[in-house]
């Protein structure tokens, strides 16, 4: 199999997850394409090297943290205020609690935010997310605790229970 039909292989079975992972991390699906897109391409100038690594997903997840980050640091994609709201599509049943989490998700910082992306949604453990942040265990940790804390802050009583 030539790299380029195992890079195409690659991208062929992991694109929805990725694509979903960086959703969760930015909160805009025209953004997750694009930190989806920015990563891919990355990728695929490196494959060659890259192709042989024992955990791959590992390394694709740290690069769309990595993407999503400096993502943020850019003073141009900060979003700006309108008056009126475009028109939406029905909510389904779960809606309401997606959107509140997605609402809560977006009032943490980055790191707060990306660790709990790793950890629950990823299903990495403490020890693959502190390697794919770069950090100690402790760090991701306490940043856990924390981030869990400041959302359970955020909700009403009566919804504390999901989180």
């Amino acid at each position: 199999m030539t790299p380029e039909q195992s890079y195409r292989e690659y991208v062929a079975g992991n694109l929805e997850r990725l694509r979903r992972t960086a959703f969760l991390l930015c909160g805009d699906w025209h953004t997750a394409d694009d930190l989806a897109s920015t990563v891919l391409v990355k990728l695929y100038r490196h494959w060659r090297r890259v192709a042989r690594f024992d955990n791959l997903d590992a390394y694709v997840r740290r690069m769309l943290m990595r993407a999503w980050l400096d993502e943020r640091r850019r003073p141009w994609r900060r979003e700006a205020a309108t008056e009126t709201l475009p028109e939406s599509a029905a909510p389904g049943p779960d809606a309401d609690r997606r959107l509140a989490v997605l609402s809560l998700l977006g009032t943490l910082p980055p790191r707060r935010r990306a660790v709990l992306v790793l950890r629950y949604f990823c299903d990495l453990s403490v020890e693959e997310t502190a390697e794919a942040m770069g950090c100690s265990e402790g760090t991701v940790k306490s940043q856990t605790a924390r981030a869990l804390e400041s959302l359970r802050a955020d909700l009403s009583e009566g919804e504390a229970s999901w989180i």
